[in-house]
């Protein structure tokens, strides 16, 4: 695609970053299989120590996607992954892609009413998961069944001993071993499957026009849905990831998976940039401080993607323990705003770079980025990444540009941007505008945000009312639902407040039935049943009524701001 639209943010890019990065080619399987090649005796991952380097990594790939032919699974097929941080993630995601069929990634820690709403969508009939929650998807109603649940045991992946001190008593180990054996009766373990021969390399492989991922997201208007993105949007958003740390070296890099990798941020950054580039991935399944700061002490970060609380909880936890940061070249912060507090006191202890990005799962998800240079600008989000063009238009007539300067909403357009919505035409038309050129549609991102002089775009507000805490999503509408099935509850309004910690927290009001007494402890118990741990509200407060507009329908900014007022 040409691009003709100005691109003032240009000038200021880093030394060495391209305007444009090239249209990629072949498939994200070419993308591992390249590195497996260039650097097979390089460590590629590293688990609790326990290394895998690129041609075991490569290998067992290619068994994994052998035993998931046998079962059936086809080019265009959707394989659903539910799993934490592991190897054996990371096996999953480039064993389906080989097959030419799409990943689907889900949150481990969802309830069964969030996954099912999302296997029902997709109609996966194979699923990877962590043995930890093959209960809660065998447990799916006979419309949902998934024939095919392959069972991972992640402490596979551990070092022997530390498997070893993981073992119980030999009498409660018993125990374990039939409760498990009936927990996952009917499932294939992930070692059974890892144990079959290689895949024949005749076996054609996936193209750069197909679909890769289904991502689930609220998108820009509420209820989850999914984002379809090609192998060619994820193999450029890898390649402007490269472009823009042309420092980083290839095949000596090291980059830790703190961000799960079921998340678009942290897949693109970790399962695919760092991938590509032979880098040492070491994963962590969720962030601990200490487990970090284990490994800094082994070999620092050359490059680490995170969000605000990761850092700031690192810096104090460094500064506890007497451990140097010296070393973390290169820190990529997103999801939610990054703040000078944050930064100084990170980029003091480590003598590198904290910078703030800028994405959606829409856009294989990163779209802007600061640069990795002097010129950042504290408080922005950066400059659209090559190959990104970008306006700035009236909402309320998203194919008129306001003025220079002027806030309005961000419209951008790409080869990282998706083409739609999984199996959603009617939602997929409602994120793009035409270009008033007859170029290519632009994607609405319902941002409001400001671009200066020198490119720098800066986040003002969210048109829509998606709230960010933590770096996740959570859909107001959804929370509402869960909370109206509260027999006391008669309806409720869902915002999000600022949150020095989590960016923003989740707070809901409520409007009680008539007779019923208020328990903010109880409500937030039974939305806990249906929601995860992120989504519950912090904070539940009564209201006698809410504000509405001349057709009825809440207006959650003015229950915003009657809190923030109070």
């Amino acid at each position: 695609m040409a691009i003709t639209t100005p691109r003032p943010w240009l000038a200021s890019y880093a030394e060495g970053v391209p305007d444009d990065v090239d249209a990629p080619e072949g498939s994200l399987y070419d993308l591992i299989k390249a590195s497996v090649e260039q650097y097979p005796d390089n460590v590629a991952l590293e688990f609790f120590e326990r290394t895998t380097t690129y041609a075991e990594l490569g290998a067992e790939i290619e068994r994994v996607a052998e035993g998931l032919r046998l079962l059936g699974v086809q080019k265009g097929d959707p394989v659903a992954l539910v799993l934490p941080n592991c190897p054996q993630h990371i096996v999953a995601f480039y064993a389906v892609l080989r097959l030419g069929a799409i990943v689907v990634e889900h949150n481990p820690l969802y309830t069964p009413r969030e996954l099912r709403h999302q296997f029902e969508d997709h109609g996966a009939r194979v699923v990877i998961a962590w043995d930890k929650v093959v209960e809660t998807i065998q447990a799916f109603p006979s419309d949902v069944a998934v024939p095919h649940v392959i069972s991972v045991d992640v402490t596979r992946a551990m070092p022997f001993l530390m498997r070893a001190m993981l073992r119980l008593p030999v009498a409660k180990a018993r125990e374990s071993r039939a409760a498990l054996t009936t927990k996952v009766r009917g499932t294939m373990p992930w070692h059974e499957l890892a144990a079959s021969a290689p895949i024949d390399p005749h076996i054609i492989a996936p193209t750069a026009g197909d679909v890769a991922l289904i991502q689930y997201t609220s998108g820009t208007t509420g209820s989850p849905k999914g984002a379809t993105l090609t192998h060619a949007n994820l193999l450029v958003n890898a390649a402007q990831a490269r472009a823009w740390v042309p420092d980083v070296p290839r095949g000596t890099a090291v980059v830790y998976a703190v961000l799960p990798m079921f998340h678009a941020y942290g897949l693109t950054l970790c399962l695919t940039f760092a991938m590509s580039m032979g880098a040492r991935l070491v994963l962590f399944p969720k962030f601990d401080p200490d487990l970090v700061l284990k490994v800094v002490k082994r070999h620092p970060a050359t490059f680490l993607p995170a969000v605000p609380p990761i850092y700031d909880r690192l810096t104090k936890a460094a500064a506890a323990e007497g451990v140097s940061l010296d070393g973390i070249q290169i820190a990529i912060s997103g999801a939610m705003p990054l703040s000078a507090e944050v930064v100084e006191p990170w980029e003091a202890a480590s003598g590198g770079y904290l910078v703030e990005g800028y994405g959606l799962s829409e856009c294989s998800p990163v779209l802007m980025a600061n640069p990795v240079a002097p010129n950042r600008k504290a408080g922005t989000v950066g400059l659209p990444l090559p190959s990104t063009e970008a306006r700035v238009v009236d909402p309320d007539d998203p194919m008129a540009d306001v003025a220079p300067g002027t806030e309005g909403e961000l419209v951008v357009r790409g080869p990282q941007v998706f083409s739609g919505y999984w199996k959603k035409p009617e939602e997929t038309e409602a994120v793009f505008v035409a270009d008033p050129d007859g170029g290519a549609p632009w994607f609405r991102t319902g941002d409001i945000v400001s671009i200066d002089a020198d490119g720098f775009v800066r986040i003002v507000d969210r048109i829509k009312e998606l709230i960010i805490t933590g770096g996740f999503n959570v859909a107001p509408s959804e929370v509402e639902e869960a909370l109206r099935a509260h027999p006391d509850v008669d309806d409720a309004a869902v915002v999000g407040l600022p949150d020095e910690h989590s960016g923003e927290q989740v707070v809901a009001v409520v409007v009680l039935r008539d007779g019923a007494t208020f328990d903010e402890a109880a409500i937030r118990a039974f939305a806990r049943d249906g929601l995860t741990a992120y989504k519950v509200p912090k904070r539940v407060v009564q209201a006698d009524d809410l504000p509405r507009s001349l057709i009825g329908k809440v207006l959650r900014r003015e229950v915003r701001n009657n809190l923030l007022n109070a």
